[in-house]
């Protein structure tokens, strides 16, 4: 077979996906458990690596971009659609279902790399309705009840979503590289010296391996679909690593093999899995884990429905969204994240007040004010 531009894409992708695999298991970083940690016990140790991540790859990806060298305004995180039904309901249907599954999509595939089956059912089903959203029967959901809540911003005058374009237009500065370089460093800045301010976070060598490397990872990304896959004859779309459309695509895929191409998303997805795989292997971690009750198994395939449907609408996951996103440094990936981290707060906290047997719409009620409105609460 003679290789092509996307088979080189694909494989640079499943190494950078496996290394960073690999780490994402030893190093524990999983952004539904940093929000359990921070929501529930008061420590923002993983959620300071998440953070981190965020703000290596923002530093990189500006790098990359405002030196020239990859074309992030063209990724589908830049454009001038501003999808908020999308961002806010996707992102929290997507916070809800990350933690009813146990994890993110990334956590996922490290989990079922790791021999948890249960992130198999959870990958599947989310796979499956991510590709329904993209392609089949929700996609009319989506593109009746969500489309329309668009906003074009090039109604308003403005011809994307980056933040220093928006504050060039709405505080009318000159849309100057100078803007472009002194917002992505400020943002930068700000996100690496908060996690770093964290005791949790400096003290913990986890955690700086976590967010250095995955934030690397984001920036290896975009380096290799906008600068070693860059090809007039053969181009492949820029991005970062997401895993909730590439996962539905991974399944039509491995369905259609002889009739379909592999690319970089689809690779990424087998190379977390695999990079997990050979850490618990070598570091005799792998254990086989079933569901051993009924419940847990309920929330497991709603957790997936929900996180395949609103990360489709959400354009993204913790990782798409929270890392590649905001590396781009558009608007609409900062509303997702908050979205997903208020739907998934808001989910824990009424789970714990469950487990008080407090009924199920007082419980949402109550966690909804200790996560919204923690300045009221209720009787």
């Amino acid at each position: 077979m003679e290789f092509e531009n996307i088979h080189w894409v694909a494989g640079c992708g499943f190494v950078l996906a496996a290394i960073v695999g690999a780490v994402a298991n030893k190093t524990n970083f999983c952004t539904m458990g940093a929000v359990s940690d921070w929501i529930n016990m008061g420590h923002k140790g993983r959620l300071g690596a998440w953070v981190l991540a965020m703000g290596v790859a923002v530093a990189g990806v500006q790098l990359l971009e405002l030196t020239g060298l990859v074309d992030v305004q063209s990724s589908i995180y830049r454009s001038s659609i501003l999808g908020l039904g999308g961002y806010i309901v996707g992102g929290v249907l997507f916070g809800i279902g990350m933690t009813l599954g146990g994890g993110c999509g990334q956590r996922t595939l490290v989990r079922l790399g790791a021999g948890n089956l249960k992130a198999l059912v959870v990958l599947l089903i989310l796979g499956i309705t991510a590709y329904m959203t993209i392609r089949g029967l929700l996609g009319v959901v989506r593109l009746q009840l969500f489309e329309p809540l668009s906003i074009d911003l090039a109604g308003q005058g403005l011809e994307e979503q980056g933040l220093a374009t928006l504050i060039a237009g709405v505080l009318g500065f000159d849309n100057s590289q100078a803007l472009h370089w002194i917002v992505g460093l400020v943002v930068a800045a700000l996100l690496i010296l908060w996690a770093l301010s964290k005791p949790e976070v400096r003290s913990d060598s986890n955690n700086l391996l976590g967010g250095i490397v995955v934030g690397a990872g984001i920036v290896g990304a975009w380096i290799i679909t906008g600068w070693i896959g860059l090809d007039d004859f053969d181009p492949v779309p820029v991005e970062g690593l997401t895993f909730v459309a590439p996962a539905g695509n991974m399944i039509s895929y491995l369905m259609t093999y002889t009739g379909a191409t592999i690319n970089f998303g689809i690779a990424t997805v087998f190379g977390m899995i695999f990079g997990s795989f050979l850490y618990a292997l070598f570091t005799k971690g792998l254990r086989i884990e079933t569901f051993t009750q009924r419940q847990d198994m309920i929330n497991h395939m709603v957790g997936g429905v929900l996180m395949g449907f609103g990360g489709v609408l959400a354009l993204g996951c913790t990782v798409g969204q929270g890392i590649s996103g905001v590396s781009t440094l558009a608007l609409g990936s900062f509303i997702s994240v908050l979205s997903i981290i208020v739907g998934s707060a808001v989910t824990m906290r009424a789970q714990y007040y469950r487990m008080d047997d407090v009924g199920t719409v007082r419980s949402a009620a109550l966690a909804f004010a200790d996560v919204v409105l923690p300045w009221r609460k209720l009787d």
